[in-house]
């Protein structure tokens, strides 16, 4: 399960299970668009698809360096979408690696 810490969702470790504010990067592995995330503390590296099926109104996380933010996918373009955060607070352009589906 995840955590808050301050304004980042700090997730866990699959091996440790240490909860730590891990923002991810952009790779491809064997020709698929993936996210790779790493444990500082025992080392493990894993890997997470980039969302390929994203639908308007679909609930999501978007993990932005300067915090993570919960809403409602509004427009999907290409590499990049459109989400709304609840009642209508704000409305942002970001990449599709970002995403992540609730």
């Amino acid at each position: 399960m995840s955590r808050s810490v301050g304004t980042h969702t700090a997730d866990p470790c699959p091996r440790c299970l240490v909860e730590a504010v891990r923002p991810g990067s952009p790779m491809a592995v064997a020709g698929h668009n993936v996210v790779g995330y790493h444990c500082d503390r025992c080392a493990k590296s894993w890997t997470r698809p980039v969302e390929d099926d994203l639908d308007v109104h679909d609930v999501v996380r978007v993990d932005l360096p300067d915090a993570t933010l919960y809403g409602t996918v509004w427009q999907v373009e290409g590499d990049r979408v459109q989400v709304r955060g609840t009642g209508g607070e704000w409305l942002l352009w970001v990449d599709r690696w970002r995403v992540i589906v609730y």
